[in-house]
């Protein structure tokens, strides 16, 4: 098609009003989110001469099958709606900041009894105070140590903690006077939380009254003659004066500011921000972006601005932001910003002075962050789009798998049977859509292949029948028997894997007020859940199935899916033992060259299937083993079931002792161990 005239909605029946519109392809998934003062105006451009776009909106439109749009009453609801629905539906098309690392923050955790100063990555904890970020973790600790000897707050973890206050000893900090060790009640809670928030009042830039209190007290030591006091308190003057001079003055004291600097180029751009409190430099942070949308500099920083501080809580807005250039819609951005902070936020471009030589400055950075990325990243896009079509060819599929789901089996010896399904979206990981299953079969792992694929694909069949895109009476009946799966886990991961948090879905219901105006034709959309206006959990299909085997499971997987009439998905098999890919009803295998950027992929793609289907087995197999036999047995706690376990190796040779070999594991009295026998015996008859 030479362009989007299928889905081209009547001029008149778009409202000149403003609002936000949604472009969604084929499958009913929204690829752009866009805001407009006039639906009207902005909806035509993208209609009236296509040849005249740019080359990525062209690209967009010939992907898009449909669009609908949402009236709002002015631009700041415009503005909150449209970054409600890019975090909701994570647009292909839209701009998505994201870090080019995970940055470390100084943290104080107010919401404990007794806080704790630590250093912490990732999502942001309620109750908890940030400092930073920083650049580098070293930089927190060597600050921390310094402000110890002043502000001396626990810095220990819950376990250390608790070990601390049971023994009655404190450890080596509170020796040396780098913590108050509350653990021992050296000090009282409240005494200790005043400590925690005269540290954090430091760290937050109110430093002139701690100098001149430490000042004045070691004036009046050394007056009195206490030279050993007045000696302590001028190290702990200097500690405090040399955590100060790490952190740079650029600006007048009672400045606060954060200094956004942009640089780009045709296809990506980097994003650096300094945050300036108290006239000092307390933090750096970097994003890097695809211009995967027509934008200018004004509209990335307003995009920006936008998702930075979009969830930002008031306290850490700050009273300043300082731009290199002017946005399209300041007014707007600005009101917005200020209601989150309850209290106004100027956006300006500096145009001389000292903000001007600190916004050079932090471009400078931007334009170094840039440079390091495409230094980092050229390889990558290259080794991915070489790994597709090298998988393309190898299999001789018609098109490159842009979308890629693995699926694997873990078991030990039958038990505990679990699935995971991962997805890979143009060679890289979408965790988001990861799924994992209970498997009900026993019968090894060809029929549990054959399982989780039939229960993968009803589901898809059952929800493209329930959107209308399938016959009724040709899609799965209401007793396909779906079995538990994963929900879509989302957000920051803690440990390195998509399961350590699952995260949920925000609610675009909590943005203003709206009233929707969308064409009959485009009510219900495929892949979208018409009650709920979300995607749906196996809406897509993907392009290409790996399996974690050989033959025999590649020919379950394919058996499934023509069971259920699904013969537009490729299937393909990759083994352990030598790296062989089967494809089904193949007598011989295909190899691809070990060097290949395909079998990489491959590679990759089932070995993070593997890790995470490993990953549900133990948390079950954990899980199932503490609700052994022994857990009805009265009078036994976690340690004595746990040292019967280590004594005897099993439950099975623990029933075959007597009450006399039950006695000799410490604790175990006769009554005890008789009591034990008989809830045993009474268990295996």
């Amino acid at each position: 098609m030479g362009g989007p005239v299928g889905f081209r909605p009547k001029s008149g029946s778009i409202p000149e009003s403003p609002g936000v519109y949604r472009f969604k392809d084929a499958g009913g998934r929204v690829i752009y989110v866009g805001k407009a003062k006039s639906l009207r105006q902005r909806l035509n451009s993208y209609f009236a001469d296509f040849a005249g776009l740019h080359p990525r909106t062209q690209t967009m439109l010939t992907t898009a099958a449909a669009v609908d749009w949402t009236v709002v009453g002015t631009e700041v609801e415009a503005l909150q709606l449209e970054y409600s629905w890019i975090k909701e539906y994570d647009p292909r098309f839209n701009v998505k900041y994201r870090d080019d690392k995970s940055y470390p923050y100084l943290a104080v955790t107010m919401g404990e009894e007794f806080p704790r100063v630590q250093v912490l990555r990732g999502a942001k904890r309620k109750g908890t105070r940030y400092f930073g970020p920083y650049s580098h973790a070293w930089a927190i600790r060597e600050t921390v140590d310094l402000l110890l000897r002043v502000f001396p707050i626990r810095s220990c973890s819950s376990g250390v903690f608790k070990r601390a206050a049971q023994i009655g000893r404190p450890c080596l900090l509170g020796y040396i006077d780098k913590c108050s060790a509350p653990c021992v009640s050296r000090v009282t809670a409240e005494e200790h939380r005043s400590l925690a928030e005269d540290f954090s009042d430091f760290m937050a830039g109110n430093t002139g009254r701690f100098i001149k209190r430490l000042e004045r007290e070691m004036r009046e030591a050394a007056v009195e003659q206490e030279y050993e006091k007045a000696a302590r308190l001028r190290d702990d003057l200097q500690a405090l004066q040399r955590a100060m001079e790490k952190q740079a003055v650029v600006l007048s004291d009672n400045t606060d500011c954060d200094v956004v600097a942009l640089a780009e180029d045709p296809l990506e751009a980097a994003v650096q921000v300094f945050y300036v409190r108290g006239g000092r430099i307390r933090g750096q942070r970097g994003w890097v972006v695809d211009k995967v949308e027509e934008a200018g500099p004004g509209e990335l920083v307003e995009h920006f601005l936008l998702q930075m501080y979009g969830d930002a809580s008031a306290e850490t807005l700050p009273k300043e932001v300082l731009v290199p250039v002017p946005l399209p819609e300041v007014e707007a951005v600005t009101e917005l910003l200020s209601e989150h902070r309850k209290a106004r936020v100027e956006i300006r471009v500096p145009q001389r002075g000292d903000k001007k030589a600190l916004m050079e400055t932090v471009e400078r950075n931007a334009k170094e962050s840039l440079k390091q990325h495409k230094l980092k990243r050229a390889s990558d896009l290259t080794a991915r789009s070489k790994a597709l079509q090298e998988v393309a060819d190898a299999l001789e599929l018609d098109q490159v798998p842009l979308r890629i789901e693995c699926y694997d089996v873990s078991h030990i010896q039958g038990t505990n049977v679990v699935a995971s399904m991962v997805v890979f979206e143009d060679g890289l990981a979408r965790k988001s859509e990861y799924r994992r299953f209970a498997v009900r079969s026993t019968e090894g792992d060809v029929a549990s292949i054959y399982e989780v694929i039939s229960r993968r694909f009803k589901r898809y069949l059952e929800e493209r029948s329930a959107t209308g895109e399938l016959d009724a009476e040709a899609g799965p009946g209401p007793d396909a028997g779906f079995g538990p799966e994963l929900d879509a886990e989302v957000g920051p991961v803690l440990d390195g894997g998509p399961d350590a948090e699952a995260g949920s879905r925000p609610n675009v219901e909590a943005g203003p007020k709206v009233d929707v105006e969308v064409g009959a034709e485009f009510e219900v959309q495929p892949g979208i859940d018409p009650e709920t206006g979300r995607p749906r959990k196996f809406a897509y299909p993907p392009n290409l199935v790996v399996v974690d085997g050989g033959p025999a499971q590649a020919a379950a997987a394919r058996k499934a899916l023509d069971e259920l009439g699904v013969d537009d998905v490729a299937v393909c098999g990759l083994a352990k033992r030598l790296e062989e890919v089967w494809l089904p009803g193949e007598d011989l295998p295909v190899i691809l060259a070990r060097s290949s950027e395909a079998l990489y992929l491959l590679q990759r793609v089932r070995d993070e299937a593997h890790r995470f289907a490993i990953t549900y087995h133990r948390s079950k197999r954990s899980k199932s083993v503490k609700e052994s036999a022994l857990d009805e047995v009265p009078g036994l706690g976690p340690a004595r079931r746990q040292a019967l376990i280590k004594h005897f190796g099993s439950v099975k040779r623990l029933r075959e002792a007597t009450a006399a070999q039950i006695c000799e594991v410490p604790g175990i009295g006769p009554s005890t161990a008789e009591t034990i026998v008989s809830a045993l015996k009474g268990q295996s008859t």
